[in-house]
């Protein structure tokens, strides 16, 4: 079965069922921009219509002593009496609701693909090895004919998942301070609090993205604007060219002051005292380069 599940406006409307296909095993649904819950309420009838037998469910899978979860991505491992692939064209934020809606339901056996509204400028179709410049047609026959491949998926705690980038600032964005603390995995990332002589050279938040193979994730922090001058620290890091650390692992831990969390372009709508990335132990199938 082809779902098509078009968010906002969209130039692209395909007027016939691709080679192979019947029209009745292609469905396509018209959403807001930002899909909310009873928007994607016809993705509930899909674990039911199409699971057949047992599989482990995640939390046989989190008893497992060899945690063989966390390794190189792999097939889901439902038996379903038909492929279903689900082609979204929308925002990295629309296709990342609708992912963590699959997610929810444990769901992640479907097959997504991507035709990114902005493709040049879309953290999600970068990850992915999307063509910034293809057409929308294009993209249509990508996620029409290429192959599903395995990928690691990034979710919160806040039952959220991310696919292109998050990023985790304070009170003013990108452009303040942020007081708090980043640990990736068991390493430090960021640390700062001047009140209590927990100083850095980096003050302005990080930045996590996804990726596609293992450990799950990748952090750094954010670099000061550059119009901004900064206090003796900023500069100081600007003279000896002190490179921020970029650290891979399978979670990122924060927690500070008033921290804003933004996902796939999306602000979280309240500040936070924490946040938490971790890798989901079900890996996405998404068609992707």
């Amino acid at each position: 079965m082809l779902l098509y599940v078009f968010c906002g406006d969209s130039p692209v409307r395909p007027l016939a069922a691709p080679s192979g296909l019947g029209h009745e095993d292609v469905r396509t649904f018209d959403l807001p921009g930002l899909p909310g819950r009873r928007d994607l309420k016809f993705l509930d009838e899909l674990p039911t219509r199409f699971v057949r037998g047992s599989t482990p469910s995640l939390e046989d899978i989190a008893a497992q002593p060899d945690v063989a979860h966390l390794g190189a991505p792999q097939p889901d491992p439902h038996e379903v009496t038909e492929r279903v692939r689900l082609i979204v064209h929308g925002s990295d934020a629309a296709l990342a609701t609708i992912v963590a809606k699959l997610m929810r339901i444990d769901a992640l056996w479907v097959q997504v693909a991507f035709i990114p509204l902005f493709p040049d400028t879309s953290p999600v179709a970068r990850n992915w090895g999307l063509l910034p410049d293809a057409n929308p047609e294009q993209h249509l026959q990508f996620a029409l004919e290429s192959a599903v491949r395995p990928t690691t998926l990034i979710r919160d705690d806040h039952g959220q998942v991310v696919l292109g980038a998050a990023e985790i600032t304070g009170p003013n964005g990108a452009s303040g301070e942020m007081i708090g603390e980043a640990i990736v995995d068991s390493s430090v990332l960021y640390n700062y609090d001047p009140q209590r002589a927990q100083m850095s050279p980096f003050t302005n938040g990080l930045r996590m993205m996804p990726t596609m193979g293992a450990p799950g994730l990748v952090a750094v922090p954010l670099p000061a604007p550059e119009n901004k001058k900064g206090g003796w620290w900023t500069r100081w890091r600007r003279k000896e060219n002190i490179q921020p650390p970029v650290l891979e692992g399978r979670a990122l831990q924060t927690g500070g002051v008033d921290l804003q969390v933004t996902r796939d372009g999306l602000a979280h709508p309240r500040a936070l005292k924490s946040v938490t990335f971790y890798r989901h132990l079900r890996d996405g199938q998404f068609v992707r380069n």
